[in-house]
């Protein structure tokens, strides 16, 4: 089993991937601030989408979105509007939530990527 500081990375990895693969342009991984840390920053045509990457064996214990809650998610809000700031665009902010379940870690060969667009209804 992989040592668990190597989830987060693997995780995000993964989920940057997966956006390439919907023609989303990477534009920052791992944003931090004093407010907190959006895992991925990405843009598409209309949207510059701030993405957190919920990574989990199973959703046994609650699906892995449920766990962006109120308190993340403004922190998530904080956070997106340092970088827009420091990043002026056009675009319309949006924030997504990706959830990937791996049952063997990093050791899973096809992890389940959920992605949940404008999550923050």
């Amino acid at each position: 089993m992989a040592k668990p500081n190597l989830l987060g990375p693997w995780g995000e990895s993964q989920a940057a991937a997966y956006l390439r693969k919907k023609r989303y342009e990477i534009l920052a991984c791992n944003y931090r601030t004093r407010f907190g840390e959006i895992d991925l920053i990405a843009k598409t045509r209309r949207e510059v989408v701030f993405v957190e990457v919920k990574l989990r064996k199973s959703d046994s214990f609650g699906t892995a979105r449920e766990f962006v809650g109120p308190q993340k998610q403004n922190r998530l809000r904080a956070t997106a509007e340092l970088w827009l700031q420091s990043n002026p665009t056009e675009l319309q902010p949006r924030f997504d939530v990706i959830e990937i379940y791996a049952p063997e870690g990093i050791q899973t060969r096809n992890p389940e990527i959920l992605h949940w667009e404008d999550a923050f209804q």
